[in-house]
């Protein structure tokens, strides 16, 4: 039989464990808890400022809460040619250009040029404006139609025209065409966007871009910057889509996406 001390020892050890166990299971439960309310789950819909954000120019928007903000913003919607993108108005006046503008001189005049937007200084502020005829950037707006005069092609975009440039490596604005001479086919084939998946700068894409289209030319004979592509009319809209396979083929295997 157990002595009456050690019953006493017994039943006190007893009595303590029931009365620590719970303390120990509420202390697990409230850092339990602790921890899920400190962990901030957050659910964020990107919207049109976060696309200016990410990709450092004004993106044309695809979905009805962009085009309600371009409109709000006074941007007007330009569906010459079936165009169907915003634009800010010419005299629109802005405090601080878009990140990523270009620069481009013409004349003893510096232009700044983003995504198919044109401005001019305007003493500390700038102004959007029609850029002059003569003056030639290395890349087209992210956003533009092509349209067809005679068998030149004419890429438009907010109310300008451009034309490639083969011997200026770059696209030059020129005067709006008649537009009884201007044909939107549908059976031309689309034209192809290109998009730097390893960052390229603007420069290394117009290098890349005019070194692809030269050897697109030498391997199909279509030169898209000449007069009917510089082959037979009957074969123009053949070559001219082997052109583009072979430009597509060139840009990808040097790091870009082209649809």
């Amino acid at each position: 039989m157990m002595s009456g001390k050690l019953q006493t020892v017994m039943i006190g050890l007893l009595i303590t464990g029931i009365m620590i166990l719970p303390a120990y299971a509420d202390r697990d439960s409230s850092d339990r808890d602790g921890d899920f309310r400190n962990k901030r789950i957050t659910t964020h819909k990107p919207g049109l400022q976060d696309k200016l954000m990410r990709d450092g120019h004004r993106k044309q928007p695809a979905q009805a809460d962009d085009e309600r903000s371009y409109r709000e913003r006074g941007y007007k919607l330009d569906t010459r040619y079936h165009h169907n993108h915003y634009y800010p108005p010419r005299g629109r006046v802005i405090r601080t250009l878009p990140k990523h503008y270009r620069v481009v001189p013409y004349r003893g005049v510096n232009y700044y040029f983003n995504a198919g937007i044109w401005y001019r200084r305007s003493g500390i502020n700038f102004t959007v404006v029609i850029p002059p005829t003569g003056v030639i950037v290395p890349v087209l707006p992210p956003y533009y139609t092509t349209v067809w005069v005679g068998a030149t092609p004419y890429y438009y975009a907010g109310g300008i025209y451009y034309i490639w440039r083969p011997s200026a490596r770059g696209y030059e604005v020129v005067e709006a065409p008649d537009d009884a001479e201007v044909v939107v086919e549908s059976s031309v084939p689309q034209e192809l966007f290109v998009y730097p998946k390893q960052g390229q700068s603007e420069e290394q894409q117009a290098k890349d871009r005019y070194e692809c289209y030269r050897w697109a030319v030498d391997q199909t004979g279509f030169d898209p910057s000449m007069p009917g592509g510089n082959v037979p009319v009957e074969d123009n809209v053949a070559k001219r889509a082997d052109y583009q396979r072979a430009e597509t083929a060139c840009l990808e295997g040097r790091g870009y996406s082209v649809k």
